[in-house]
């Protein structure tokens, strides 16, 4: 199996080669067609990079970078609750701070994370990227609104603890 594109630039796995038409399937719907040869060009993708695609980017995005139930749990904490302060966030689970800070890295990084400012102090909200990404894999409810940054869970008063 081989990741070729159309001349419309639409992404197909390639099943079989003939002189004049190839055999390709959509890995979206999963649908097989023959497409002629002189429409194809074969793409620098893995075939299952090419499948991978039929996954929304937000959810690839969150499958390929959330990694164990504590940081999904942060993120639907952090999508629930609104924003939140790190010392807040510190104090939902046995985190420790470098471990903390290792997480927050690597989902900002990714897009899912956003710094901001809570009560003063530094912060983190989940990105429309993110929620987009909850929703699709029904974490959160669809219908609910966003917690903005001038909700209530923004203003708490900052933590003791650091």
């Amino acid at each position: 199996m081989k990741s070729v594109q159309d001349d419309t630039g639409k992404r197909y796995l390639l099943l079989k080669r003939s002189e004049h038409a190839s055999l390709v399937r959509d890995p979206r719907n999963g649908n097989e067609c023959y497409v002629q040869n002189d429409r194809l060009e074969d793409v620098d993708e893995s075939p299952l990079e090419t499948a991978a695609r039929t996954v929304s980017g937000p959810v690839r995005t969150l499958l390929t970078t959330v990694h164990d139930e504590a940081t999904l749990g942060l993120l639907v904490e952090l999508a629930e609750r609104g924003p939140l302060g790190v010392r807040t966030i510190l104090d939902v689970d046995a985190f420790c701070e470098s471990d903390l800070h290792g997480r927050l890295t690597v989902l900002t990084s990714a897009g899912l994370l956003a710094e901001t400012e809570v009560a003063g102090e530094r912060g983190y909200r989940i990105t429309d990227e993110c929620r987009r990404a909850l929703e699709e894999i029904g974490a959160i409810d669809a219908s609910e609104d966003a917690v903005e940054p001038s909700s209530p869970a923004s203003s708490e008063a900052p933590d003791s603890a650091s």
